[in-house]
């Protein structure tokens, strides 16, 4: 008797592969950031959360531009091919697709980390904090 994971069969390989592939189009996850800020980032890692939230902890490297405020005046320091990278507080924060969504609305390359800052601290990695703003 099929259990609930084989009830539905799973996708033919081809449509499988196409499906995980586009995937990546569209995510990176912690370690792949991590590593790639390391390396010399070909990205911008934008924080996508509030001014308090951003200051009580973030990415190392992030900056902070809360994804109702990404508007192309602010986007202007950047040539237009540049990729952003969002994130947000983690699985259970849309900020991140909300920030990414503006984003792609203005014509720019983006992808989402994935996690966020929850997957950040499940790696291991050490966020950076500053002073609270006024």
């Amino acid at each position: 008797m099929p259990t609930a994971v084989s009830t539905i069969p799973a996708a033919p390989s081809s449509i499988a592969e196409a499906h995980f592939a586009a995937g990546f189009s569209f995510e990176t996850d912690c370690w792949d950031v991590h590593e790639s800020l390391a390396a010399g980032a070909d990205f911008v890692l934008l924080d996508v959360r509030s001014p308090a939230l951003f200051a009580r902890g973030h990415v190392p490297g992030a900056i902070n531009l809360p994804h109702g405020k990404l508007v192309e005046h602010k986007l202007a320091q950047w040539p237009a091919g540049t990729l952003f990278v969002t994130y947000c507080a983690g699985p259970h924060c849309n900020g991140a697709a909300r920030g990414a969504l503006r984003l792609a609305r203005l014509g720019r390359p983006v992808k989402i980390m994935a996690g966020g800052i929850t997957g950040w601290i499940d790696e291991g990695f050490e966020l950076a904090r500053e002073a609270t703003p006024d």
